[in-house]
């Protein structure tokens, strides 16, 4: 199939230029604040309109701030060590959705004290909602045609030209379908009953963790890194186990272990 040469550009007003990948992170704040707004009317939310509008903030800094460092710790630690300040070449580009992750989880835990409201619940309210920007972020990726996939000859493969002239799977894509529209339906299914504490976070931990491990075996491996490990598993690879196995715990823990161990 051919690559649709789509200007990763989207708007250029000459002294800024809006790309669509930025717009990706835009839409997909607006659109898991959206649904957190209908969800807080309907008393799924454990936090009201206000107190959301404020936590928006706590998430975008946590995504920014732990994605940039993330893809510095994980994918560039010998630049980081070089030139500690490359931390804040934002501009270049560069995030890692486990930095995000940890970002998030560690403000949502602080906003949660803050509030005196429950992490885990918190948490499972939000968990639903990552989805949207999980899944707008790989568009944002397929669109700027980067982080493609391995070569191969199954009939919807694609020439990135970015990469070379073989034909690769759309990774991107895979990602988008199975990190965004199916995590999210399953979340948001899932989540529409009671549940017990953490088992919403923990279903979207394992989620996340099984749909990216699978993906990575199609995903062409970060040339300055390769294979780390048993040469084949790759460094997203790797991340996503300590996901799938406290999604685990978190699905299968009871209640009152829970409880004794987050008090």
């Amino acid at each position: 199939m051919t690559y649709p040469l789509i200007d990763p550009v989207a708007l250029d007003l000459g002294f800024i230029q809006i790309h669509w990948y930025g717009l990706m992170y835009v839409f997909g704040f607006l659109g898991g604040y959206g649904l957190a707004i209908y969800r807080i009317d309907r008393g799924l939310f454990p936090i009201n309109r206000e107190q959301m509008s404020d936590f928006l903030s706590w998430i975008a800094l946590g995504v920014i701030v732990g994605g940039r460092a993330g893809y510095m710790f994980f994918y560039q630690p010998d630049r980081l060590i070089d030139d500690p300040l490359s931390l804040f070449y934002v501009w270049e580009g560069g995030m890692a959705f486990h930095g995000g992750l940890i970002g998030v989880i560690a403000l949502t835990w602080i906003f949660a004290r803050k509030h005196q409201v429950a992490p885990l619940a918190l948490g499972d309210a939000l968990a639903p909602l990552i989805p949207i920007g999980l899944g707008l972020g790989r568009l944002g990726n397929f669109i700027g045609g980067e982080l493609w996939g391995r070569p191969t000859n199954v009939p919807w493969a694609m020439v990135f030209p970015k990469a070379d002239e073989l034909a690769r799977h759309p990774s991107q894509l895979y990602q988008f379908a199975l990190e965004g529209v199916v995590l999210f339906v399953v979340l948001w299914l899932f989540s529409s009953k009671p549940r017990r504490r953490g088992q919403v976070t923990g279903l979207f931990l394992l989620g996340y963790g099984v749909f990216r491990f699978i993906v990575e075996f199609v995903r062409e491996p970060d040339s300055h890194l390769g294979f780390i490990a048993l040469n084949w598993m790759t460094m997203g690879q790797l991340l996503t186990l300590p996901m799938i196995a406290i999604g685990v715990w978190l699905l299968l823990i009871r209640k009152e272990s829970l409880d004794a161990r987050i008090s």
